[in-house]
């Protein structure tokens, strides 16, 4: 099943960042096909332990036959709790590759994929309330202007929102071939891939409250690493990128680094790579996913 799921992105550059001690825990909060979770138990002893993380069903049927590894049917915002429910207060090394599987991609009725008309669905988790039908057909125009320039960085939201909110009074905005019939003035000629790309990114993120549940996890990284642990991300686009890059630097996701009465920094981490990590050539010829993959690594102090 693995193979067909997703090569993994920037492997060795992640087995590198973490850092591991053969006796040591580690956390795979993105289990997906289970590519960097196997790479990391061949560099465990028999007294490591890998927890891994994924609320998709799909992922649970990669799960790894291995005394070492336990599985957690849950979103990487219950790090923390989850993590103490199977008795660990602190863990060594804590990975997360923040892109949708080539897998879910393929999967039509997932409705992730701009290559297949399907339902426009884009939960994670199959049990989740909204879709991205929901958004289309119940939110305001002020709020689909919000997401698809925000979250999509759609260059003309406004009158993409605008058209949606006309149009769906008529006829609902459910599948594929329901936006493109609605939208059809406002997709650039020539452009039309990248345009839905952005739209379908727009959707998944606030289906998924990704940026809220990304802020969430990185803040529990602090709380369950300890000294020396490290915390090694990959994102695909700079709105993940972003907090990320923040949260290592400073500490916090917005403004300045906050100092104590002696001007020391107040900051749980520090950056062991000054600047983002890269796929290299030989990378992108064998998998365009890694393109976009931008890799950073912090450790705790």
């Amino acid at each position: 099943m693995e193979s067909n799921y997703h090569v993994p992105v920037l492997l060795k550059e992640c087995i590198d960042g973490l850092n591991i001690k053969s006796d040591g825990v580690y956390v795979d909060v993105t289990f997906g096909g289970g590519g960097h979770s196997r790479e990391i138990l061949k560099n465990l002893g028999e007294k490591g332990v890998l927890i891994a993380f994924d609320q998709d069903p799909d992922a649970q049927r990669n799960k790894i036959e291995d005394p070492r590894f336990h599985f957690v049917d849950q979103n990487f915002a219950f790090l923390k709790n989850n993590l103490r429910l199977l008795g660990f207060k602190a863990v060594d090394g804590i990975l997360a590759d923040l892109g949708v599987s080539s897998h879910q991609f393929n999967e039509p009725e997932r409705g992730f994929s701009t290559r297949f008309d399907a339902a426009l669905d884009m939960r994670m988790d199959k049990q989740g309330r909204l879709t991205a039908a929901d958004v289309l057909n119940t939110y305001t125009e002020d709020q689909l202007h919000k997401i698809f320039g925000i979250y999509g960085e759609v260059k003309n939201a406004k009158s993409l929102a605008r058209v949606i909110v006309t149009g769906r009074v008529e006829r609902p905005v459910l599948t594929l071939a329901d936006f493109k019939a609605v939208a059809a003035a406002h997709i650039p000629k020539g452009k039309e891939h990248k345009y839905m790309a952005q739209v379908f990114q727009a959707l998944r993120i606030e289906v998924n409250a990704e940026m809220q549940v990304l802020e969430d996890f990185l803040v529990q990284t602090a709380d369950v690493l300890k000294p020396g642990g490290r915390l090694v991300v990959i994102s695909y686009h700079s709105l993940e990128d972003r907090p990320v890059k923040n949260f290592i630097a400073k500490g916090k996701f917005r403004g300045e680094v906050d100092k104590d009465f002696f001007g020391n920094e107040q900051k749980p981490f520090k950056a062991i790579t000054r600047k983002a990590i890269v796929a290299d050539e030989l990378e992108l010829e064998r998998n365009s996913r890694a393109r976009s993959a931008k890799l950073r690594v912090g450790e705790r102090l």
